[in-house]
């Protein structure tokens, strides 16, 4: 298959991305990945994204395929393994079921949070668990959760969550904190937070209509103690992981992962390919901001062919 843009990956990214350059005449290819519609399809409701109060996230990223497929965008779902530049600056990227040739690729193939691997967990992902206060946080008003974790993404939620539980109970599963030691300061002053120290999640319970958490089992990790801890909510915080293992060697990253992009802009290391979304943003992690580098990459790869 041949484009002018290949655009790895169909979260808030790829489509806003595959939207851009379709309307710029480019007739992009976009992949969807091993997760069409990316993080957004395992969330409920979505009440942060402009123009709509309240969504579902799957119904969110269909809207948002349609549009893209509407405008001219062609969605092929399929999975790229490895990617290649050829002689005269083109590109080829390899898929289980199809081989793309392409001018310039936009990679948008997004991050996944870490998660404890327990089958309770994910029963009630988007359902009272989540791994993102940000997105979720306002849900818990007056209520009391849990978050899961001991590092700076763990300690910068639980603060955050403040704002609206009445009561944040931090679990970590050592004796001492990863986090900087100035957000440790901000943790530990904290009235509504409660750090439940040397303890791992072993099941997270909940009701099944409607379908909500009410509590959790913690077992210490020096003793074969266990209690059952009543909460509303489960923010698991143990980091993300981006991905963009079959680009390794292809562009540079940095320690963690995540794509280097020239500040400013979506220019990766490879001249022609542009990197937008999770896989390069390990700040702000927001659907809002993941399109509006989407669109940064779009016009970015349209300049980039113009030239």
């Amino acid at each position: 298959m041949h484009t002018k843009v290949l655009i790895i990956g169909s979260g808030a990214a790829g489509y806003s991305a595959a939207i851009y350059a379709a309307r710029a005449n480019l007739e992009p290819i976009v992949v969807t990945g091993m997760q069409p519609g990316g993080q957004l399809t395992i969330t409920t409701d979505v009440e942060n994204y402009p123009g709509f109060i309240s969504i579902q996230g799957p119904e969110l990223m269909e809207q948002m395929r349609l549009h893209a497929e509407k405008v001219g965008a062609k969605i092929v779902d399929d999975e790229i393994k490895s990617v290649k530049q050829l002689d005269g600056c083109k590109f080829k990227s390899y898929g289980n079921y199809n081989d793309y040739h392409s001018d310039a690729i936009i990679i948008a193939s997004g991050a996944q949070a870490r998660w404890l691997g327990l089958e309770s967990e994910k029963k009630f992902q988007g359902y009272g668990v989540s791994a993102c206060a940000t997105c979720d946080g306002a849900f818990f008003r007056n209520k009391v959760v849990a978050v899961v974790g001991g590092g700076n993404t763990a300690v910068e939620e639980a603060i955050f969550l403040t704002r609206f539980a009445k009561k944040v109970m931090l679990i970590h599963r050592r004796d001492k904190l990863r986090a900087e030691k100035i957000m440790q300061d901000r943790l530990f002053k904290n009235d509504k937070i409660e750090i439940i120290w040397d303890h791992a999640i072993e099941e997270i319970l909940g009701e099944e209509n409607p379908k909500r958490v009410t509590s959790i089992v913690i077992k210490s990790t020096k003793e074969e103690s266990a209690q059952e801890i009543k909460v509303d909510g489960v923010f698991i915080a143990i980091g993300h992981a981006p991905n963009t293992g079959v680009f390794k060697g292809f562009v540079e990253m940095d320690e963690q992962g995540y794509i280097t992009t020239k500040s400013g802009t979506t220019l990766t290391s490879r001249s022609g390919v542009f990197a937008a979304g999770d896989v390069q943003d390990k700040i702000y992690r927001q659907a809002v901001v993941a399109a509006g580098t989407g669109c940064m990459a779009a016009l970015d790869a349209e300049k980039f062919l113009e030239e």
